[in-house]
């Protein structure tokens, strides 16, 4: 099975450890000098879907038919593509980055405290969700390692269980009767 979207958007990448405050850059604390500090919620689950997830799919749905390793730089500055495919971390590193980003998404997914877009709680508690979201990590994981190896066979076997995982919670939770009012 083919999955082919239109690519909009631009990846989310995440440093994970340092943070820069006004052009500082910060350690994160190491272990034992300090609890870490708890989880926040900033968005709600459409922004993390559209801000991260839709986007990372995307490069993954893209990768199907369009060999990563043929896709040349955006010019002048790849620097500045929106496309993470064309950027300065493109071709097949763009795949490997989707699919950290929808592995590591998925415990955005778990966060207490996310609001769905019409205001309910995202339902983290259930046994469904919690499942699914573990599917949506695997899809990543199994996106990034056919990335490693250049697989474009291993690419589209992984869209199909990234599109696989998508739909059984968007099947519950998205496409309900009475649209929006009513989703998660």
């Amino acid at each position: 099975m083919r999955v082919r979207t239109v690519l909009i958007g631009v990846l989310v990448t995440v440093a994970v450890g340092v943070v820069l405050l006004g052009g500082v850059s910060a350690q994160a604390p190491a272990r034992g000098r300090g609890a870490a500090p708890a989880a926040r919620v900033h968005g709600t689950l459409l922004q993390v879907m559209r801000g991260i997830l839709y986007p990372a799919s995307n490069v993954i749905f893209a990768a199907q038919s369009d060999d990563p390793a043929t896709i040349k730089p955006a010019t002048p500055d790849p620097a500045t593509s929106p496309n993470p495919l064309t950027s300065s971390y493109g071709g097949w590193t763009a795949v490997e980055n989707a699919g950290i980003a929808l592995a590591e998404a998925a415990n955005l997914l778990t966060i207490p405290g996310r609001m769905c877009s019409n205001g309910k709680p995202a339902p983290i508690q259930n046994a469904d969700w919690q499942m699914w979201v573990q599917e949506l990590r695997d899809a990543g994981m199994a996106t990034y390692k056919a990335a490693q190896s250049k697989n474009q066979d291993g690419i589209l076997e992984a869209a199909g269980v990234v599109s696989e995982a998508c739909s059984h919670c968007h099947d519950k939770y998205r496409e309900v009767p009475g649209g929006v009012k009513n989703r998660c």
